[in-house]
């Protein structure tokens, strides 16, 4: 097999979390996925049922405690004409009113244009 080839295809990213099923119902609620796999202990939402990658839950016994070493980004689509920014407020609004909080790792908010949020369990992401 040649260096530059492979067979890997990106099926999922996992995240560890104290309740599975209800983050993974928060995350299906934040990005509009579907549940395609309600397994209690490692539930699993996609974009479409038949779409990759998807986010898979893991239940683990400890919390989380330090900044996330990945975390994972989202841009916006702009809907009827709005400015990136606009459709940027209004997504973090959005996400806010499901749960998410505003969450500050290091970053100066008045010399960047991404937004940093954390989900109900305190896992960073970004709305570009």
């Amino acid at each position: 097999m040649s260096s530059s080839s492979s067979s890997l295809v990106w099926e999922q990213v996992v995240v560890d979390a104290s309740d599975p099923v209800r983050l993974a119902r928060w995350w299906a609620d934040a990005l509009g996925w579907v549940i395609v796999s309600s397994d209690d202990d490692e539930p699993e939402i996609r974009p479409t049922a038949d779409t990759l990658p998807g986010l898979l839950f893991v239940g683990v016994p400890e919390a989380k405690t330090i900044k996330n070493r990945l975390h994972l980004d989202f841009r916006p689509s702009p809907v009827d004409g709005q400015s990136r920014q606009a459709t940027q407020a209004d997504e973090v609004a959005r996400l806010e009113s499901l749960g998410a909080v505003r969450a500050q790792v290091g970053q100066d908010d008045d010399a960047v244009s991404w937004v940093v949020l954390t989900d109900p369990e305190g896992n960073e992401f970004c709305v570009l």
